[in-house]
């Protein structure tokens, strides 16, 4: 880029919007895992080792950021939605668990090869905005994550479970309008010093860099408790209370609905007060807000919700931009290990909590998973900035 301290708002919205249909899709899981359950006869705890499947790719996300440090990274991008839109459309027709095991690893392959280049992408086209740049990536992520289920759920009313394989040509329209959009962008020539630089060690960079991913580790295990149990088992919770499925949509809808309004602010929040500091307000709000989800009846529970969503999901603009502006020859390498931390915990996390609700039921299960949560508190002190 010509000037790099200039937010480039149009390329910014474009990657923004890949993320939202990329996204749109991975987000299927969550609203239909009450009809995969009934209609496969699983447990909590095999319907939570499905987020495990999902997020398993996550592991090649180093060998991912090495390559894409090294190549023109848009196309990644452009092919990643479609890959996910046909893998998550299957999930309805899916005869087996075996078969949704398959299908949720090929969309975690797909989500890998998006998620690693994608902030780093915002990075060089942000300027000095680089957490502005990261609230508008991530919303376009929770935005999907509000639009994911009523999306999936229309499409069942419409057509039943096994016809959400109609929805695959979408995906591939969208993916074609990605690509139609992405050619005329020329990210790449912003990577030409990293692409020749070949002294720098991956190696040696993980080793300066392990005490933070230490640190980052802890804060997203604990968080990530508290975000698994509403996230993945919300629509679950609120059928099992006697609530029909649309019902538990869109709670999760309107959940991260505040979310992405969450993460459109907190990246430029904490570009003026601080990663550190904008992080321990979400950190502290969180779990409070839990136990008055719980305690606040049904009168109150969905304003409550809300409030939620805002604080509980609005956490990874500022990570990301904390993340980025280290100065680095490899980048998207560093960003993917950042996102290996995110996906594992994530993975760990869900199963967790379903192991938890198989023996405690789900409402105990939140109030246990918002005590967990406030461990991420000692962690986030431990941050520079």
């Amino acid at each position: 880029m010509k000037d790099d301290k200039k937010f480039h708002f149009g390329n910014v919205a474009t990657i923004s919007f890949a993320h939202l249909v990329h996204d749109v899709y991975s987000s299927f899981l969550a609203p239909l895992l009450p009809l995969l359950i009934e209609k496969l006869s699983i447990s909590y705890t095999m319907a939570g080792m499905l987020s495990v499947f999902q997020r398993l790719p996550s592991f090649l996300n180093p060998v991912i950021g090495m390559v894409a440090d090294k190549m023109a990274i848009r196309y990644l991008l452009i092919v990643s939605p479609a890959i996910t839109a046909v893998s998550m459309s299957l999930l309805g027709v899916a005869p087996t668990y075996v078969v949704v095991v398959i299908l949720l690893l090929v969309m975690g392959l797909s989500a890998a090869m998006f998620h690693v280049p994608g902030p780093v992408m915002i990075k060089h086209v942000a300027g000095a905005r680089i957490g502005k740049g990261m609230s508008f990536f991530m919303l376009g992520g929770e935005l999907a994550r509000t639009i994911g289920p009523l999306f999936v759920l229309s499409a069942v009313s419409l057509w039943g479970l096994e016809g959400t394989y109609k929805l695959i040509p979408i995906g591939l329209a969208a993916s074609f309008i990605l690509f139609w959009k992405f050619r005329k962008i020329r990210i790449s020539d912003d990577f030409k010093d990293l692409k020749n630089n070949k002294e720098a060690s991956f190696r040696k960079t993980f080793k300066q860099f392990t005490p933070l991913f230490i640190t980052l580790t802890g804060i997203y295990f604990f968080s990530s408790v508290l975000k698994a149990a509403f996230t993945a088992f919300l629509p679950t919770f609120i059928t099992s209370e006697g609530d029909t499925l649309w019902a538990g949509g869109i709670a999760l809808a309107a959940l991260q609905l505040t979310g992405a309004l969450g993460t459109l602010v907190s990246g430029s929040i904490s570009d003026k007060i601080g990663r550190k500091r904008t992080l321990l307000i979400m950190a502290i709000a969180s779990p409070l807000l839990t136990f008055l989800f719980l305690y606040s009846g049904k009168t109150f529970a969905i304003p409550v919700l809300l409030l939620l969503g805002f604080f509980l999901i609005s956490s990874t603009p500022v990570i990301l931009a904390l993340v980025n502006e280290l100065k680095s020859d490899h980048p998207s390498f560093l960003n993917s290990i950042m996102m290996t931390i995110n996906f594992v915990t994530g993975a760990v996390t869900v199963p967790l909590v379903g192991l938890i609700g198989d023996f405690v039921g789900l409402e105990t299960t939140y109030m246990v998973c918002a005590v967990i949560a406030l461990f991420a508190i000692p962690f986030i002190l431990r941050l520079e900035n």
